[in-house]
C-alpha cells in the first residue's frame, strides 16, 4: 500500500519532465505510454540542464540524509557536516554560547562543526592535569584530520547515492542513473579541489564571533601571535579548543582577555550624536578590554549648543584618558567645555599630546554644520585643513618627536596626512573604512558609536553601533591587530566581534613602515589610566 503513492508520484515527475524536454510538435504527433521517454529527443542543452538539476538535488538530499559524522575533537564531541553554500567557509557552533565563522575556503560547500557536548572524562583530565594542554594541539590536529577524512568518504557515498537514486526514480534507466551518480562525484571532486586551492589556514586568526562568544575575542589568542607558518594554524586551533574547554568549565563567566602586558589598547569611537547609551557601551569596553586610551574622532554632539554640554559629563568616569577632536556637529562651545575635564585631551590645529605611551596629534573639523546642511567650503576646506595637519606632523618629525597616531573627523582631512604618520583615524561617514594609503599611512574610519544618534529613529532600519579596539606594540607603537565591535541599533540586541590583522603582519619579512624610527625616550612600563 505504501509503494502505490510513491510510484504514482514518480510517474508524475517523469511525465512533467517529458513534457518539458520534448518539442511541442513531437508532443502532438507521438503517442506516449506511461513511463515512455523514447519520443523525439529533446534539445541537448535541455537534457543537460535536466540532468544537472537531478544531480544537484539528489546530491543535496544525500548530504542532508547521511552527509555528517560524529567525531571527538580533543575533549569535545562534535558533529561535522558538509552543506551546500554559495560562499564556502566554515562555521563552528558552540551552543548555547554562539558561533564562530571562518573564511577558510571558497567552494560551493560549507563545513559546519557543531560542538554537542564536553566529554566529562576527557575534560576533567585536562582540568586536573593542566600540563596536558601543551600537547593538546597535536591531539586536536589528529582528531580534525581523521574526522575530515571520514567526512570526505561519507560525503562521497552520500552524494553518489543521492544522485543515483533520484536519477533512477526520474529516468528509470540504470545507465542514466549511474551517469547522474558519476557527475555528482565529479562535482564533489571539483568542489574539493576548489576548497584545497583556496584553503586559508590564517582564517582562524580573523574569526567572526556572534552570540555570547562576541564577548570573548581572546579565544583566538594574543594579538601579537602573528606569523605565517602553517603550524600556527594548529596552535591557534588548539588554543581555541583550550579556551572553549575552560569556558565550559567556568559555566557562568567568559574567560578574561589577557593580552601581552606591553600591548597598548586604544578604543576608537566616533559620531556618538547625543546617544546616552554610547557611554554605557564605552565604559563596558574600557573595563572588558582594559583600555589605555579612548580616541574620539568627533561629532559627539548634535547641535553643539551649550544646553547639550551636560551630556558630556559621563566622560569623567569612563576610567581612561579621552582624546577628542571636534566634528562638524561640535562647536567651539563644546570644545571649551571639554577642555575643563582633567582626563580629556582636546586636539586642534595640529596639537600633539603624549598619552598612554602614544604620541597623538589632531585637528578639529573645518566646518560647523549642526543643521546637517552642505558645508560652505566642502571637500576643499577639509583637504586644506588636512594639509595644515600634515605640515604640523612633518615639523614634529624634524624635531625628533614623530607622531604615532593622527586624528581628524573628516576622512578628506585625514587622507592629506599620507606618508607623515603610520596611522590616521577619522569618522563622519557612519561607516567603517580600512585603507592602506599610497604613502604607507593606514587610514581607519570608524562607524557611529551612537548608532547615528537619536535621529536614527527617523531611519527605516536601526543604524548599528560601531567601535574598534586597536592593539599597538609598545616598543614600536605600530598597529598589531584590531577588533571591530558591532552592536545592533535601537531595539536590537545582536553583538558581533571580528578580529583583523594588518596585511604586513601576515607576511614573512614584511618591509618596515616608512614612518620614522620611534624615540628611545619612551618608557616601556604600562601606564596607569588617568582618573
Amino acid at each position: 500500500m505504501v509503494r502505490v503513492p510513491f510510484r504514482a508520484a514518480a510517474d508524475r515527475v517523469r511525465h512533467r519532465l517529458t513534457r518539458f524536454t520534448r518539442p511541442k510538435s513531437a508532443a502532438r504527433t507521438t503517442a506516449r505510454t506511461p513511463g515512455d521517454l523514447t519520443g523525439s529527443a529533446p534539445k541537448p542543452y535541455v537534457r543537460a540542464l535536466s540532468m544537472l538539476a537531478v544531480v544537484v538535488i539528489g546530491a543535496w538530499l544525500g548530504l542532508l540524509a547521511v552527509g555528517s559524522i560524529r567525531t571527538p575533537v580533543g575533549p569535545m564531541d562534535t558533529n561535522m557536516t558538509l552543506r551546500p553554500s554559495l560562499t564556502g567557509g566554515s562555521k563552528i557552533n558552540v551552543s548555547p554560547l554562539g558561533a564562530l565563522e571562518l573564511d577558510s575556503h571558497i567552494a560551493p560547500l560549507r563545513l559546519d562543526v557543531d560542538v554537542d557536548r564536553l566529554d566529562p572524562v576527557r575534560s576533567q583530565a585536562l582540568v586536573n592535569q593542566p600540563e596536558r594542554f601543551s600537547g593538546l594541539q597535536d591531539e586536536v590536529t589528529r582528531d580534525v584530520a581523521a574526522g575530515t577524512r571520514e567526512l570526505a568518504v561519507r560525503s562521497c557515498v552520500a552524494v553518489i547515492s543521492g544522485a543515483t537514486a533520484l536519477g533512477l526514480v526520474v529516468y528509470r534507466r540504470p545507465r542514466r542513473a549511474l551517469a547522474a551518480g558519476g557527475l555528482a562525484l565529479t562535482l564533489l571532486a571539483a568542489s574539493g579541489v576548489s576548497a584545497y586551492a583556496t584553503w586559508n589556514p590564517k582564517s582562524v586568526l580573523e574569526p567572526k564571533f556572534s552570540g555570547l562568544l562576541s564577548s570573548a575575542p581572546s579565544l583566538v589568542g594574543d594579538a601579537r601571535s602573528i606569523v605565517t607558518e602553517f603550524d600556527i594554524y594548529q596552535q591557534e586551533l588548539a588554543r581555541l579548543v583550550t579556551n572553549v574547554t575552560r569556558l565550559y568549565d567556568a559555566t557562568s563567566t567568559l574567560p578574561v582577555y589577557q593580552p601581552d602586558p606591553g600591548t597598548i589598547r586604544a578604543l576608537h569611537v566616533s559620531d556618538i550624536h547625543l546617544n546616552p547609551a554610547a557611554w554605557h557601551i564605552i565604559a563596558s569596553l574600557v573595563k572588558q578590554y582594559e583600555i589605555d586610551v579612548i580616541i574620539d574622532s568627533g561629532d559627539t554632539m548634535d547641535h553643539g549648543s551649550a544646553a547639550e554640554n551636560g551630556f558630556l559629563d559621563p566622560i569623567r568616569d569612563l576610567g581612561a584618558p579621552y582624546v577628542w577632536v571636534r566634528g562638524n556637529h561640535d562647536s567651539m562651545v563644546t570644545q571649551a567645555y571639554l577642555e575643563k575635564f582633567r582626563n580629556v585631551r582636546v586636539l586642534d590645529d595640529g596639537r600633539t599630546v603624549n598619552v598612554a605611551g602614544l604620541r597623538i596629534a589632531g585637528t578639529g573639523d573645518a566646518q560647523f554644520t549642526p543643521d546637517r546642511s552642505k558645508p560652505v567650503g566642502g571637500k576643499a576646506a577639509a583637504e586644506l585643513e588636512g594639509m595644515r595637519l600634515a605640515t604640523s606632523l612633518r615639523d614634529q618629525e624634524q624635531a625628533g618627536t614623530p607622531v604615532d597616531i593622527a586624528v581628524a573627523h573628516d576622512p578628506n582631512t585625514a587622507r592629506q596626512t599620507d606618508g607623515t604618520v603610520p596611522l590616521v583615524l577619522a569618522g563622519h561617514l557612519h561607516n567603517r573604512i580600512n585603507e592602506q594609503l599610497k604613502g604607507g599611512t593606514r587610514l581607519k574610519v570608524e562607524g557611529s558609536t551612537g548608532g547615528g544618534g537619536l535621529r536614527a529613529v527617523q531611519n527605516d532600519k536601526p543604524e548599528k553601533v560601531r567601535a574598534s579596539v586597536l592593539y599597538l606594540d609598545r616598543s614600536t607603537r605600530r598597529l598589531q591587530a584590531w577588533d571591530e565591535i558591532t552592536l545592533g541599533g535601537l531595539g536590537l540586541t545582536t553583538a558581533e566581534v571580528s578580529r583583523h590583522l594588518p596585511e604586513e603582519n601576515l607576511k614573512k619579512d614584511a618591509p618596515s613602515s616608512p614612518s620614522p624610527t620611534p624615540s628611545p625616550t619612551r618608557s616601556p612600563a604600562r601606564p596607569t589610566p588617568s582618573p
